[in-house]
């Protein structure tokens, strides 16, 4: 979240307001999207649709200065894996800078499939980009399960009709336990 919000802020500064957006106090803004950031910084919805693609830009240009994984987070992939599970990966981010992140990790080989926000014509919520991502990996939608950090995550296990296992350990801990996963 702190490359977002860096992403963010750096747009802003372009436009002369400063940085608007604390990287720790705005983590949980950051899971929400590039738009909702600019939102939040006061950029009102002409100014958000014309920052929007220097945000993308200036995120595509230093994605991984502050980024890095969850504890165990590659442990728990490697261990599904093990155990015969095939694992992708499904996100609102673009597939592009979603592969680079991945890549820039050293964790992109981990994963069979990589949907993003502009792979298909809608993103999650809409459970199209997950049951695309399981098709990728030769997996069956009934036989899926969702681990996600947020309540998009939730939204998207519900419309495709399979469990979410929701982790608590990110910035959106508090309101992802409320989801009952």
């Amino acid at each position: 979240s702190a490359d977002l919000v860096a992403a963010a802020n750096g747009c802003f500064r372009a436009l002369g307001l400063g940085d608007r957006l604390d990287p720790v106090r705005d983590a949980a803004t950051a899971f929400r999207g590039g738009r909702a950031m600019l939102a939040a910084g006061g950029l009102d919805p002409v100014g958000v649709e014309t920052q929007y693609p220097l945000f993308l830009d200036r995120y595509g240009a230093e994605l991984c200065v502050h980024t890095r994984l969850y504890p165990g987070a590659m442990a728990a992939v490697e261990a599904l894996a093990g155990a015969g599970y095939a694992v992708g990966i499904c996100t609102n981010k673009p597939e592009a800078l979603a592969e680079a992140l991945l890549r820039a990790l050293g964790v992109r080989g981990a994963f069979g499939a990589l949907v993003g926000a502009d792979t298909l014509a809608v993103r999650k919520p809409d459970p199209a980009p997950l049951v695309e991502t399981v098709r990728r990996l030769g997996g069956d939608p009934r036989r899926t399960c969702l681990v996600g950090d947020t309540e998009t995550d939730r939204a998207t296990a519900r419309a495709a009709g399979v469990p979410a296992i929701l982790v608590s350990f990110g910035p959106g801990g508090d309101t992802v336990r409320a989801l009952a996963p």
